[in-house]
């Protein structure tokens, strides 16, 4: 997928975001008053803004994250500095995930500055070429400011689901109370809401899978050899994953997987074309790439943060 178009959707998909949170704010704001909307739409924000903050150090205390000892690391700041001066950003500092699936993510706010941590699986599995790359990937991520995006994105849904669930209850006290005219109002606005919070979070899941191959473009243009390297990166992330949490019964990671590279919740679905026989790294990669794609897997991605595995590694190879 080339680069104009993925910014075609984006820039789409963002318009329709934009478009029916104005419509639906203005057909609510008819219906309940701008002085409660606007209490809320504070009160979201505010609540968000916190969230963006904080949640690095949330983040750090969940996946055990430490800072990459200089030695102990030595390549791997080497790459990270080449890859911040190829990016275009300031050196992000390099973190270290103590958890055993292979993964790697980019957060930080204005608190803590840019961060991107790979996890002890992720250097167990990969080869040092292949971990470039997902830093690559990961520094798109930074540049494009996707962690600010997605999280003023998505607020608009959040926003909507809290009206919701707030008119539904005003409805019940109010119809128990025998107002029901009051009630059958806050019924409407909570059926409005809901109906416009489903479709802004499908398009919001949506923009975060775009924003997934986006950010793999920047690997591409880094990284020498970056789409080689970064397929078969993802492909032993969902093997190493599945493979990891099956041996280990390791729970799933889904409190922020949305940072992650790849969601390891898919892992299961992703390996289970995979023979478990020893291969190369381009044999695998082949093998998830001739995956045939049913409506299930289309359907199911319709309701992920990233992008179906087949897809992205097809993308990559310019197969889409």
């Amino acid at each position: 997928m080339s680069l104009w178009k993925l910014r075609l959707y984006m820039v789409g998909t963002l318009a329709v975001i934009i478009g029916v949170s104005t419509l639906g704010f203005t057909v609510l704001l008819s219906l309940l008053g701008s002085l409660s909307l606007l209490n809320l739409v504070i009160l979201v924000a505010f609540f968000n803004i916190l969230q963006w903050l904080f949640a690095p150090y949330l983040v750090e205390m969940m996946y055990r994250v430490k800072p990459a000892d200089p030695v102990e690391f030595s390549r791997l700041h080497a790459i990270v500095e080449r890859l911040a001066a190829r990016s275009g950003i300031k050196t992000p500092t390099l973190m270290i995930a103590e958890i055993p699936i292979p993964n790697a993510f980019a957060y930080g706010s204005p608190l803590t500055g840019s961060r991107v941590a790979v996890t002890r699986g992720l250097l167990r599995h990969l080869e040092l070429e292949e971990v470039e790359a997902v830093l690559g990937h990961e520094f798109g991520h930074i540049r494009h400011r996707d962690v600010q995006v997605m999280m003023l994105v998505s607020l608009l849904p959040s926003l909507f689901y809290l009206l919701a669930r707030y008119a539904m209850y005003s409805s019940y006290y109010a119809g128990w109370s025998r107002e029901e005219r009051r009630g059958g109002a806050f019924l409407l606005i909570s059926t409005v809401s809901m109906f416009i919070y489903f479709i802004l979070l499908l398009f919001t899941l949506g923009l975060s899978r775009l924003r997934e191959y986006y950010a793999d473009q920047n690997s591409v243009m880094v990284v020498e050899d970056g789409a080689r390297k970064l397929s078969e990166a993802l492909a032993k992330i969902s093997v190493g994953t599945w493979r990891t949490m099956r041996r280990t019964r390791t729970p799933g990671f889904s409190g922020f997987k949305t940072l992650f590279i790849s969601d390891p919740d898919r892992a299961a679905q992703d390996a289970v074309s995979v023979s478990p026989y020893a291969r190369s790294d381009e044999e695998l990669v082949r093998e998830i790439m001739s995956r045939r794609l049913t409506t299930f897997d289309r359907l199911v991605e319709i309701f992920s943060t990233h992008p179906n595995i087949v897809k992205r590694i097809r993308a990559l190879r310019g197969q889409m």
